[in-house]
């Protein structure tokens, strides 16, 4: 089983996009959902996540950027990225955010360029 992030693109810096990720009931209804991201020839790093109680908390280098969001009717995990800047270029995954975590899916790639 694994989770795939989707609505990824070239934006340019400013710009905005809306990342979604869809998991079944079984995985989404029990765990803290979470986004990371993974930048050229760098560690993969937490982006945002969200417990199934909508509590959210964020990279210090996205917060007021971007929003995490769940819909716990339709399993599906949300990021909202506003005022995007170069540095957020990467690919972008969706996953559990405690260990064990599912297996890492291809994500989607988030490419911030003029």
């Amino acid at each position: 089983v694994q989770l795939q992030a989707s609505g990824g693109g070239l934006v340019q810096p400013g710009g905005s996009l809306r990342l979604s990720c869809a998991a079944s009931r079984s995985i989404f209804s029990i765990n803290i959902m979470a986004w990371f991201r993974q930048a050229p020839e760098k560690q993969r790093e937490l982006v945002a996540s969200i417990t199934v109680r909508g509590t959210t908390n964020y990279a210090d280098s996205v917060k007021g950027r971007f929003t995490i969001s769940r819909d716990n009717a339709k399993n599906t995990v949300n990021l909202q990225m506003n005022s995007l800047k170069p540095e957020d270029t990467g690919v972008y995954y969706c996953n559990i955010l405690y260990s064990p975590r599912l297996p890492w899916a291809q994500g989607t790639q988030v490419t911030v360029s003029s």
